[in-house]
């Protein structure tokens, strides 16, 4: 009596738990997307580096500004300074400085011609600023394309997981037939065993689909920055597929692909740069001016303003000519990769296009199949319960059943999919 009460206390309060626990509501892609965006560590990375190319432009364009420096310091000499002279044919010798002394500056230096250095770096700068703004966005994309695989994964799991419970479901309502036609004599005993070793794999086939959703749902997770055994509900809602041509999405990937933009800017970037090695050759002009202060007795002005106009100019050089060299066919690299590139999102597009019409035409005859399979089913099913088939004929259509079923799951999906690819490849997604 004692455990009956216990078990019913614990039938009750996991009711209660049921029942207080907050519902999880079913999520869309484009919740999905905005949640890996805020959380994902890539997408985080990308934004820093973004960030770390901004304060380079930033120092760049400071080399505009003049330059103030401060420095003070003490010296302290083993003898005193002094000069030596003639005067009216005798030697004679004084001091000119203390054996000890302190000295100060205050100077600020602004570059007035450059050879357009400071431009060249200031346009580089710039140019890679916006190739992590554009990267940025690349890893943007290409987190949302996970998101969206592992997205349709959990459906198509969760749709597996229903048509092989339907098959476990089916095949006891064909056990329970074949048993009955057993005990009237109908059958023989081999179509008893043959029947209970199809719902035996039916249902090792339940058990391996819910596993392989488990999988599919912590992947989920994990892309989202969750715990893993989060509970994942999902709704069956993807975005429209690009209604254009092929040669219209292609010209549109060719305008809009981040990739593109990234490689474009890193070859803006690395010809300026190189520009600017090659004009630290040329004269470099600059303006300099402050305060001094230098103690000394013997001084008649121990502190005193300057202005300074300097000219530094390399008249010869073994090494720049060679370094911006190699930086400029470092550019010429990046503009081979960005023509394979080119070609590549071409394919892309291509591919993605003809499996999205590849999987439509799946879909409306895997449901014409889906009606023909179930009306086989049922007509074959009658047949066996009057005696006209066999325990073989049912399974067979059995199996047709399930197959037509998970072929239009596959084909939904598989266009979905593609649907979603063909708008990364475009780069709209």
């Amino acid at each position: 009596m004692l455990t009956n009460k216990i078990h019913l206390y614990a039938r009750l309060i996991s009711v209660l738990i049921g029942i207080c626990a907050p519902a999880v509501s079913a999520e869309t892609l484009e919740e999905a997307w905005s949640s890996a965006i805020d959380n994902n560590h890539q997408i985080k990375a990308a934004k820093i580096d973004t960030s770390a190319a901004e304060e380079q432009l930033s120092s760049a364009k400071g080399q505009r500004l003049p330059e103030f420096n401060v420095s003070s310091g003490y010296t302290q000499r083993s003898e005193t300074p002094g000069a030596v002279t003639q005067i009216d044919g005798r030697t004679a010798q004084f001091n000119t400085q203390q054996p000890g002394n302190m000295d100060a500056q205050a100077i600020a230096t602004l570059p007035v011609y450059t050879g357009g250095r400071i431009s060249h770096d200031i346009n580089a700068a710039e140019a890679s600023f916006q190739a992590a703004h554009h990267n940025e966005t690349t890893a943007q994309l290409d987190i949302k394309m996970q998101v969206a695989e592992a997205y349709i994964a959990v459906l198509r799991a969760e749709s597996s997981l229903q048509v092989a419970k339907s098959h476990v479901d089916s095949l006891k309502a064909h056990v329970t037939d074949v048993n009955n036609l057993f005990d009237q004599g109908m059958v023989a005993r081999n179509d008893v065993l043959a029947a209970n070793v199809e719902l035996v794999n039916a249902e090792q086939q339940v058990v391996q689909a819910g596993n392989r959703l488990d999988i599919a749902k912590a992947s989920y997770n994990r892309l989202l920055d969750r715990n893993l055994e989060d509970e994942v509900k999902l709704v069956k809602q993807f975005p429209e597929v690009p209604e254009e041509d092929l040669k219209a999405l292609n010209n549109n990937a060719l305008k809009q692909r981040s990739e593109l933009a990234v490689l474009t800017q890193q070859i803006e970037s690395l010809e300026q740069q190189a520009q600017s090695v090659k004009a630290g050759v040329l004269p470099q002009v600059a303006i300099n001016g402050g305060y001094q202060y230098q103690e000394n007795r013997y001084q008649a002005a121990e502190s005193m303003w300057l202005v300074n106009a300097g000219v530094k100019w390399k008249l010869f050089d073994g090494s720049t000519r060679h370094q911006s060299d190699a930086i400029s066919r470092q550019a010429i690299s990046l503009k081979e990769q960005r023509d394979d590139l080119t070609s590549t999102i071409g394919l892309q597009v291509r591919q993605s296009w003809l499996d999205y019409q590849e999987a439509q035409k799946r879909i409306a005859v895997t449901q014409q199949a889906i009606e023909q399979a179930e009306e086989n089913m049922r007509v074959t099913t009658d047949s066996y319960q009057q005696g006209l088939s066999t325990n073989t004929d049912v399974l067979k259509a059995e199996d047709l059943r399930t197959t037509s079923h998970d072929n239009f799951n596959n084909a939904n999906y598989d266009a979905a999919l593609a649907a979603l690819r063909l708008r990364r490849a475009v780069g709209i997604l």
